[in-house]
């Protein structure tokens, strides 16, 4: 029996088997998600979607799904479905729907009278390409399949209609066709392992709609365009290979290709297994750049996320090698003292107060795991002393020292801290003067700094920095800390303090270097712990508070006004369990794997064998965001290795 299970006889239930979805994703950029059913709810979805970098810098779904009929005696039975107005599912292809496994990769078998079929699902490795095998594994007469490709050749953002310009030729190659809708983008290569015919009737298929979409308030119908269909005899007990790339295969090598792929798979036979194979999905290798998608299946690269999330998909998976070089990317794209939060060159937004002070934290994680403290300056001091320097002297959104060494950021307008969420132009938690959470950073940063500083021998640095650091821990101290309360402000500006029981005061007391003592660190965790401490993470606000909102769900308004305002986020988990464990050593270790190993139930739900981005404030906390979150994944991974590490204390 495989790690991962499903009630078989619940498969063909559609509440069931809809609300859990697949998704692989290669190093080249590419992914591949929708179902377990294979029918379709978020635009999001399908079968090949792929980056057009002639068109812009995001991904494009190519291949949005594919109907498979097993034809026996002109009796035809149609496994795909799709849904249409008025609650209309067509075909019913759940309705033979009879087993899903994941180990090695996804296969759904199907079962009608005496035909079972099975269909493995295969994204290549380190090509936009997907392999899919089928086997005839029972039938009592002579069986034909006919594969019928729905295709979209749009950005994953949007949703395509019907319309005139679509390029309805064709190209016959080995086995197959090349066919492209629109000018622009890539060939789309569809062969077979073995001779296919090809009959050409272009149509359009009409108002497919997304449950998903129209659930969280999107426009939800879609036009999708069939060129045509294939269809090719198969015999029990054999196996065709279907492939669709965007580039031309040998198809006398598919089968071999197929067994190579498999290879290359980390097997998702354990809960520890499958957060390894969900951590390597995140990391994209394209134009010499190693870089960090932060969630599937709508998020590209975020600079603040790519720091978060760099130590636990690399370093706790023993990859300090991606690690460096996923440093050494963003790095080359440092501008003044502030790092990309969103896109890459001249897409690129700088609106981030603390994306270049976590730079300076995986920087320390990545040192310490290889033990290279002395090399660090040398490499990457003239970086780290530019941020030092810009964010002392002042830079973009009214980030500056102030006279007491601490950082004050943001304007009217923007959201420059994690808790980013924007509501009809304005933020909706502005936290606009000295934020908790960037502060502490702030003294991480320059303590760390002047680590590697006097081991290379730069008394230069030390005797600027130095002043500043020995200055921090009482001004910070005067500034959040309230013993009355028991607990930080989250945000100061002038003579307000905002008393907002948050999870950002949690940096404070997990950092490597900590502006306050043992005690106090203590007492703050004691108050994360009774307020906003759930299994599935750190609510984002205090259930006491009126603004708290339990349930992260509705339309986009709806959504963003309860991102930050008692949405549960797995990735705080990290840093509560290094400063939880840090306090209570060996006697903490219980709280923390109990936490840890509960996420093992959260691989058969949302998407599966991975962490969605959020969870509901309110039990039983409910998965909800992107269906896969690489900080996500990173921290929970990281709290293993914090318990390894204490359980070796």
């Amino acid at each position: 029996m495989s790690y991962i299970n499903f009630d078989k006889n619940r498969l063909v239930n559609l509440e069931y088997s809809l609300n859990r979805e697949l998704l692989r994703s290669n190093r080249a950029g590419s992914y591949s998600c929708t179902t377990i059913l294979g029918c379709n709810t978020r635009k999001y979805h399908g079968l090949l979607v792929s980056p057009q970098p002639a068109i812009d810098e995001e991904n494009h779904v190519l291949l949005s799904a594919l109907d498979i009929t097993v034809i026996q005696r002109e009796a035809e039975f149609n496994f795909g479905i799709h849904k249409y107005p008025s609650g209309v599912y067509n075909p019913k292809g759940h309705k033979y729907f009879s087993d899903f496994t994941t180990e090695p990769i996804p296969k759904l078998t199907f079962r009608v009278g005496g035909v079972i079929l099975t269909m493995e699902l295969l994204l290549a490795l380190d090509d936009e390409r997907l392999l899919i095998r089928y086997v005839l594994e029972e039938a009592h007469s002579p069986t034909i399949l006919r594969l019928k490709p729905y295709l979209a050749f749009r950005n994953i953002h949007k949703l395509a209609k019907a319309n005139v310009f679509v390029d309805k030729k064709y190209e016959k190659i080995s086995n197959g066709i090349k066919y492209r809708m629109y000018t622009g983008y890539s060939n789309l290569f569809m062969q077979f392992s073995k001779e296919s015919e090809y009959t050409h009737v272009p149509d359009w298929y009409y108002n497919i709609e997304y449950t998903q979409e129209q659930a969280r308030g999107y426009d939800y119908q879609e036009d999708l365009f069939v060129p045509g269909f294939f269809e090719l005899p198969i015999k029990k007990g054999e196996a065709i290979i279907f492939s669709i790339g965007t580039s031309k295969t040998e198809t006398k090598q598919l089968k071999k290709l197929f067994i190579s792929e498999i290879k290359d798979r980390i097997p998702r036979d354990s809960f520890d297994n499958n957060l390894i194979n969900s951590a390597h999905q995140f990391i994209v290798r394209r134009d010499k750049k190693t870089e960090v998608v932060a969630g599937f299946p709508w998020f590209g690269k975020w600079g603040r996320d790519t720091f978060i999330a760099l130590p636990g998909i690399t370093l706790a998976i023993d990859d300090p090698k991606t690690c460096k070089a996923v440093i050494d990317t963003m790095v080359s794209e440092l501008q003044g003292p502030l790092f990309p939060n969103v896109g890459s060159g001249n897409d690129a937004s700088y609106n981030s107060a603390d994306a270049s002070l976590w730079f300076f934290w995986a920087l320390q994680q990545y040192a310490e795991y290889t033990n290279t403290k002395g090399n660090i300056w040398k490499e990457y001091g003239r970086k780290m002393l530019m941020i030092l320097d810009g964010y002392r002297n002042g830079t973009m959104f009214n980030i500056k020292m102030q006279d007491n060494g601490l950082i004050y950021a943001g304007e009217q307008g923007h959201a420059v801290t994690w808790m980013d969420a924007i509501v009809a132009g304005k933020p909706v938690t502005p936290r606009i003067g000295m934020p908790v959470e960037i502060n502490a950073l702030w003294y991480n940063a320059i303590m760390f700094s002047l680590e590697v500083a006097k081991l290379a021998g730069n008394k230069t640095f030390a005797k600027i920095w130095q002043p500043i650091a020995d200055m921090i821990p009482e001004t910070f101290k005067d500034t959040f800390w309230c013993k009355d309360r028991g607990f930080l402000a989250d945000y100061v500006c002038g003579d307000y303090k905002d008393w907002t029981i948050r999870p950002n005061m949690v940096f404070a007391t997990s950092l490597p270097y900590s502006p306050l003592h043992e005690k106090i660190r203590q007492l703050i965790l004691e108050k994360i712990q009774q307020e906003l401490l759930t299994p599935r993470g750190l609510r984002t606000l205090t259930p006491k508070h009126p603004d708290y909102k339990g349930a992260y769900s509705g339309n986009q308004t709806e959504r963003d006004l309860a991102y930050h305002q008692g949405t549960v986020w797995p990735w705080l988990l990290g840093h509560f369990a290094e400063a939880y464990l840090k306090i209570h050593g060996k006697s903490g270790l219980s709280l923390i794997k109990k936490i840890y190993e509960g996420f093992d139930s959260t691989m058969t739900e949302h998407c599966i064998g991975t962490i969605s981005e959020v969870f509901d404030g309110d039990p039983p906390h409910k998965g909800g965001g992107a269906l896969s979150q690489a900080w996500s994944v990173g921290e929970v991974l990281r709290m293993k290795k914090l318990i390894e590490k204490c359980e070796k204390t």
